[in-house]
């Protein structure tokens, strides 16, 4: 799929859609921001020295250029130690080693693994692992608004409780969690606490002292794929057992010969979403006001999923009543959306984040995940608010059921 050519924020273009696809999926992933890619540039082939390797010049540089993008990515999240950061490949895996790593280290203090229903596969499938190893692994339910049930995880909350670990926002709802009250229920009873905030660092402000270890993805702040990074809190120190052996770097949690350039296009990633989230968040607020209001005033039995007011304003999930949401795509081949987590994009099985909010099965099928971020311009909500309600109004007409 070929996106054409990416604007700055404020440039209009023409629709002429023919040509080229409109992307509105920035949950799946974003386009890597020109800014970055020029910064990553010399650390493929000029300034290529392995940042482990200290005793020339050339790996000297490297190092620098990897602590500078340490530093960058402490401060996102207002951490003032960036010894505290480890680079990841990934969400997936700085999820895996948080959860897996601090459960297995601190295993005698208890087993209880506390997460909820409405998480990343990647959380899921990592707390299910470790019920495999004997783990009690206990999964939240959510509300209907998709906001987890706080009731539900203080009940839980039990004496041999090792770990809770929840997302900070949504991948397909875009609803923000409670941090700051699941923080305190986890601080009073001694309980280690992880956040993925692969879909909130860059679009929120995230506050690492809220939790002891939280995961990041390069690829969701519009730097490369590939790479990530896991919050590990120092004060009071914080161990995990690694999920891999090697060369001892990372604070010997993660080996391995980091990447040089994606640790600095994640670093560059960092600073510019800090500098320009204000005017980000506002534009894409007035984005989303405007999408939701529209849809939901043109279409009869449209229902937006998730929190209204509790989310973060690029993600909006629809479901429509009697249309599928496949179909509805092929209606818009000029449109990139998606009907759920790309991670599950492949299963014919409805999203299990939709399942869990109480959505009927058949408007769970009707959904429809759309993504608005840093190059969505005006014209773009308009067309596309508009081609969908074309869509649907065409569906429904050709529908014996409707």
């Amino acid at each position: 799929m070929v996106l054409g050519t990416i604007f700055r924020n404020g440039e209009n273009r023409n629709m002429d859609t023919q040509n080229r696809q409109i992307y509105m999926d920035y949950q799946a992933t974003t386009p890597c921001d020109k800014r970055v890619l020029e910064k990553m540039l010399p650390y493929f082939c000029e300034e290529f020295g392995n940042p482990h390797s200290t005793s020339h010049n050339m790996g000297t540089r490297a190092a620098a250029a990897v602590e500078c993008a340490r530093h960058k990515v402490a401060k996102i999240i207002g951490v003032s130690d960036a010894r505290e950061i480890i680079f990841t490949s990934g969400a997936t895996e700085s999820c895996n080693v948080a959860i897996q790593g601090a459960s297995r280290f601190y295993r005698e203090r208890g087993n209880r693994i506390i997460t909820c229903v409405i998480e990343h596969k990647c959380m899921l499938e990592a707390c299910a692992a470790m019920g495999r190893e004997g783990f009690d692994v206990v999964v939240l339910p959510v509300l209907k608004n998709g906001i987890v049930d706080i009731d539900a995880l203080k009940n839980a909350l039990q004496e041999k409780t090792v770990l809770v670990s929840i997302a900070w926002v949504n991948n397909e709802i875009g609803v923000c969690q409670p941090i700051e009250e699941i923080s305190r229920l986890c601080r009073e009873r001694g309980v280690l606490f992880h956040s993925d905030a692969a879909q909130a660092v860059g679009k929120v402000a995230v506050d690492a002292s809220l939790v002891d270890l939280m995961s990041i993805s390069g690829h969701k702040i519009y730097g490369p794929k590939g790479i990530g990074a896991l919050y590990l809190r120092l004060e009071p120190r914080l161990r995990l057992t690694p999920l891999f052996f090697g060369g001892e770097q990372e604070r010997g949690i993660r080996s391995g010969t980091l990447p040089t350039p994606l640790c600095v296009g994640l670093g560059e990633a960092c600073e510019i979403a800090q500098l320009e989230m204000p005017e980000e968040h506002k534009r894409l607020t007035e984005f989303k006001n405007y999408f939701i209001k529209k849809i939901l005033d043109g279409l009869e039995k449209v229902y937006l999923n998730g929190d209204r007011e509790k989310r973060i304003p690029g993600c909006l999930n629809f479901s429509f009543e009697g249309v599928e949401g496949e179909s509805i795509m092929l209606g818009m081949p000029d449109v990139c959306i998606s009907s759920g987590s790309a991670c599950t994009s492949k299963t014919l099985e409805p999203s299990h984040v939709l399942k869990a909010i109480s959505i009927r099965e058949d408007l769970a099928h009707s959904s429809l995940r759309i993504g608005l971020g840093r190059f969505t311009t005006f014209d773009e909500v308009e067309y596309v608010s508009s081609k969908l309600m074309e869509v649907v109004n065409r569906l429904r007409e050709m529908s014996p059921i409707w």
